[in-house]
Order: structure tokens, then sequence, then C-alpha cells
């Protein structure tokens, strides 16, 4: 895979990725254990059984193919789903999402830290500019008590940025081995906070319905790609094009259950879809050059 089709694939991710936040919304009575422990199968299933066809494997040596590497990216996969569904449960999409916008500059570290890598002079002022988008977005929503929820999505931010570091330490084709692990890690969390809790795994029929679609297609095939084109662009680059998910994930719930943004979050969002298709379009041309 070239630089400019994992570009894409990661791009097209973001875009099956964002229409989880308007899903969450639309559940009825699941509370954040019950979503991770039911939307996780379809999580899981898809990307395994996506494992072994892109491969050309069968089911146990996709088992068998698991190693240290896979754990850690699931691991921290794992950490960062968890946190994100209880991150939409303790405040608005638009802060949630936002929030884990700061997932480039902790990528950004990391990957000079661990990776050598250089920071290109565009993807510099790109994250200039996303910044400077999710400061204006994030502004509005500082006068509400979301402390716990913004918690959670820093901490969901912060493992992403660690699963898409061993991802590229791992040095893989794919790391989709680790996606996988992430889904079966929250079936098994999302089981025993049931189990230890008030809580139980009995859910309506509709809730039900929404979670597996959820995790089949909105984040299943969504990591499927973003974990694909990971491998073949440096980290912060990739975290920069991940915020398509935020801003696409902001705009959905106005359009379908009428969660308006205010002209300051549009300002951002504009700002922010300004600055990955700036990155794209001269990546692309120094690609081909």
């Amino acid at each position: 895979m070239t630089k400019n089709h994992a570009i894409i694939t990661i791009l097209s991710g973001s875009v099956f990725m964002s229409f989880v936040g308007v899903l969450l919304r639309l559940l009825e009575a699941a509370n954040g254990f019950q979503v991770l422990f039911y939307r996780s199968f379809g999580l899981a299933l898809i990307v395994f059984l996506f494992i072994c066809f892109w491969r050309k494997i069968t089911p146990q040596k996709a088992i068998l193919s698991l190693d240290r590497s896979d754990c850690l990216i699931g691991l921290n996969l794992a950490i960062a789903f968890s946190m994100y569904v209880f991150a939409m449960f303790n405040s608005s999409v638009s802060s949630t999402l936002f929030i884990l916008s700061i997932t480039p500059f902790l990528a950004a570290v990391l990957g000079w830290l661990f990776l050598n890598e250089r920071l290109m002079i565009r993807t510099y002022f790109s994250i200039f500019l996303a910044t400077l988008g999710v400061v204006i977005m994030v502004y509005d929503g500082l006068a509400f008590q979301r402390t716990i929820g913004n918690i959670y999505a820093f901490v969901s931010g912060v493992s992403f940025a660690l699963a898409i570091l061993f991802a590229r330490l791992s040095k893989k084709k794919d790391v989709l081995g680790g996606t996988f692990l992430g889904g079966i890690f929250c079936i098994f969390f999302g089981l025993m906070a049931c189990s230890f809790s008030a809580s139980s795994l009995s859910i309506l029929f509709y809730d039900f319905l929404i979670l597996i679609f959820m995790g089949s297609f909105t984040i299943g095939i969504g990591i499927m790609l973003v974990t694909l084109g990971t491998p073949y662009v440096p980290t912060s680059e990739v975290c920069l094009l991940v915020l398509l998910e935020s801003v696409l994930g902001s705009i959905w719930p106005w359009i379908f259950i009428g969660e308006k943004m205010s002209p300051l979050e549009v300002l951002g969002a504009s700002i922010i879809i300004f600055a990955i298709i700036l990155f794209s379009v001269v990546s692309r041309i120094s690609q081909t050059s």
C-alpha cells in the first residue's frame, strides 16, 4: 500500500467511526458496561473474519498469529474504546470528540521519542490549524460541568496514541490482530463489570441491534481501515487524519437528532476540515513529485 492509498484508507475509516456518537445517542436504556459488552462482539467478529480474508489464512492460524505486539495494541485500544464510551455518557458528543483531538500532540511526542520521526513543515502547519479549530470548538463548552467526561476523553486520547505508537513499532503490514484483541478485551471488561455491579446483560432488543450494528460496521470497518493504513503513515499524521471523525461526529447529531452546534463550533470544524484537506493535498503532491 502506498502512502497516498493509506491516507485515503485512514480518512475512510474516520468517516465510518464518526457515526458512533449519534448511534450512542439513539440508545434507549443501555448503560456504558452493556455498550462495551455487546458492541464489542460485532467489532471482534467482523475484524476476525477480515483477518482471515485479508491474510488468506484459517481461523486457527489467525489465532496462533497473535503476539505480544497485538496484545499491547489491543490493551490500549480496549482502554481507548472504554473511556470513549463513558466520555460520551458524561459529556456532549462535540466535547468528547474534540478533546480526543489532542491525540496528534501526544502521538507526535511519542513518535519523536521512540521512532525518531521528523515532523515535516506541512505537518506542523496542519497541526497548528487543527489545534486552532479544536480550541475554538471547545471554548464554548468550558462553562459546562463536564469534568468527568472530559477526563475520560483525555485518557481515551492517550490510549489511542499509544496504540498507534505500538502499531508503528511492530513494523507489521497490518495490526488487525491488535484491533481484534481490543474487542475481546472490551467484551471481557464489560462482562466482568456487569457481573460485579448492579448492571445486568439484559437490554432492549432495539438497543441490542444498534450496538451490534455499531460494533460491526461503524467501529469494526472504521478501525480496520485506520489500522490498515497506520503502518504506512507517520504517527502524528495518522492522528491528524483521524480528526475528520471529530468533525463529522459533531455534525451527524446536529443533522439526525437536532443536537445543534454553535457558530464557534462550526467555525472550528471548518478550520479542522481545511487542515485535513491541506495536509492530504500537499502530501499527495510531494509523493508524486
